[in-house]
């Protein structure tokens, strides 16, 4: 039975990255990042990762690696009683060095893909899901599927993003606001 999902974008929302995460030593939780997955979990959402790894079409890392770095970001995240029920990725990029990669793509943002495959995979109903990035091309993908987007967005960084759904702080503030849109659009049951 489809039912909706948070979608959550890897590097910068849910992993700490000061850059491209190459290695799997170089994988750590953005404070908060824990909590809210575990919250989703304990309120029967799935979880599901969404994430743009261009640095495979430029030879920065292989499958093999992201397979190992998805593995460590599940297993930190399940010390802590937090779950991740899916994992999405794009390795392409138009300009990329390896040229099994090197194109253009529906499932790099701001194409739908990703969210497409999750629906057709999971049975995730992308109507009522949410997806809470950091990036608003990342945002703007989703958004075209009909989830709420929700922009995770430092005070101290600049920009605005004035065609998201939501925009707050923090991830703990996006997991609040979240499950509070999902309580209040939920059907009741007789």
């Amino acid at each position: 039975m489809p039912r909706q999902a948070i979608f959550i974008d890897r590097d910068g929302t849910l992993c700490r990255a000061t850059g491209s995460i190459t290695a799997v030593d170089q994988v750590s939780l953005e404070p908060g990042a824990t909590a809210a997955v575990n919250r989703f979990n304990s309120h029967g959402r799935q979880v599901v990762v969404v994430t743009q790894q261009p640095g495979i079409a430029f030879g920065e890392l292989d499958e093999d690696t992201l397979a190992e770095i998805h593995e460590r970001l599940r297993l930190l995240l399940l010390e802590h009683d937090a779950r991740l029920d899916g994992i999405y990725h794009c390795p392409h990029h138009p300009e990329g060095t390896v040229e099994r990669y090197r194109r253009a793509c529906n499932c790099r943002a701001p194409g739908p893909a990703l969210f497409e495959r999750a629906r057709d995979e999971m049975g995730v109903e992308l109507e009522g899901s949410f997806f809470l990035s950091r990036s608003a091309q990342a945002l703007r993908a989703a958004r075209a599927c009909g989830i709420t987007t929700v922009l995770i967005h430092d005070e101290a960084e600049p920009g605005t993003a004035p065609d998201l759904d939501h925009r707050v702080d923090s991830i703990d503030a996006a997991a609040e606001l979240t499950l509070r849109d999902c309580a209040a659009s939920a059907v009741p049951t007789s």
